[in-house]
């Protein structure tokens, strides 16, 4: 079973977090929600989250590291060392780090995550990619680095990781329980 932390700190955007917790799930991955500012998280229109550890306690054994956007929700999660560390441990062991929404610019690019790489983000967040070359698709995937628009492009990106991860069977099984367009 692949093994998910899914990063959560107050701000983030309810509809990419709980997108990704739920079709990651059902994809039959152990998912861990790893709160950044408390065991219970308020998201960036009100929904609250209990979390099942804190990110200091999570260590560092996961196969990939999810990254919800939402304001200021990435900027609480790129303001914690224990969350970059986390981050940064999941892409050097080859894990997948999928970011989406704010996340890549105001996570990822500051801390040279996205150096070299193609990405995208939420409309004006890209000025921050700096070394990064910008998309306006829809989700991006450069190797093992994934990243997406936003709320509109939830279901896409949670599928994209599912698939990097799990394989396109299982993909294309959540997709079709989930009535995705094809």
């Amino acid at each position: 079973m692949k093994k998910v932390v899914v990063l959560l700190a107050d701000g983030f955007e309810e509809v990419e977090a709980v997108t990704s917790i739920d079709f990651l799930a059902r994809a039959g991955c152990e998912v861990i929600k790893a709160g950044v500012t408390g065991s219970t998280v308020t998201g960036a229109h009100g929904l609250e989250v209990n979390t099942d550890v804190h990110v200091r306690e999570c260590g560092s054994t996961f196969d990939a590291v999810v990254v919800p956007g939402g304001m200021p929700g990435a900027s609480n999660i790129a303001a914690s060392q224990e969350a970059v560390d986390l981050i940064r441990s999941v892409d050097g062991s080859g894990g997948i780090v999928a970011a989406i929404c704010a996340a890549p610019a105001v996570v990822l690019a500051p801390n040279g995550l996205l150096d070299g790489k193609r990405a995208t983000c939420y409309p004006g967040f890209e000025e921050a990619f700096k070394n990064t070359e910008f998309s306006e698709e829809r989700v991006i995937i450069d190797g093992k680095m994934i990243t997406s628009r936003g709320p509109g492009t939830a279901a896409e990106f949670a599928i994209a990781v599912v698939r990097q991860l799990v394989g396109e069977q299982a993909a294309a099984d959540l997709s079709s329980a989930t009535l995705q367009k094809p």
